[in-house]
């Protein structure tokens, strides 16, 4: 069986990611390559297809390609600056599988928490100097605190243990 593990990652986060999937599958039946807003509809039967959260929902080069697709056995998995939550994490996978084409196969989901610019802490920040002791923009900081360890060697274990699942399932 051939696999294509395609991601698009804004931070480095989902290429991270992306990597572990790719040295899970069987040497030699898998390729990896970075998602751009022409890519091609790969060949291959299986599709790892990864993405970081844009608005709740994967980005728009994603989005394009998954349009394209037709009769493909798919496998989601993300990351998102925001964690802690699986149902989050669901919401964010059930968005993006919405948007694949009927004639495809979803095999499952993942996803992770990944580090966010540091562009997003300095607006947390003006946002807390705006409203102090506001409990919701306490938490979105400490949110950015948590994040910045992720992708950790747990996360990138645990994608890969995704990627075997999946491959397995695949092969049916």
């Amino acid at each position: 069986m051939r696999y294509a593990v395609l991601y698009s990652s804004g931070t480095g986060n989902t290429e991270q990611v992306a990597r572990a999937i790719y040295a899970a599958l069987p040497a030699g039946e898998a390729r990896l390559e970075s998602v751009g807003p022409d890519t091609a509809v790969p060949g291959e039967e299986v599709l790892f297809l990864g993405f970081w959260t844009d608005k709740g929902v994967c980005p728009p080069d994603v989005q394009k390609l998954l349009a394209k697709l037709s009769g493909k056995q798919v496998a989601l998995f993300g990351t998102a600056g925001f964690g802690g939550s699986p149902a989050y994490f669901d919401a964010i996978l059930q968005r993006t599988q919405a948007l694949l084409p009927a004639g495809n196969t979803v095999l499952g989901g993942w996803m992770c928490q990944g580090k966010m610019p540091a562009a997003v802490r300095a607006r947390y920040e003006a946002m807390a100097a705006k409203t102090p002791g506001d409990p919701k923009v306490a938490s979105f900081l400490a949110n950015f605190d948590q994040a910045l360890s992720h992708p950790d060697q747990a996360d990138l274990s645990a994608a890969a243990d995704f990627a075997r699942n999946m491959a397995a399932k695949a092969q049916g």
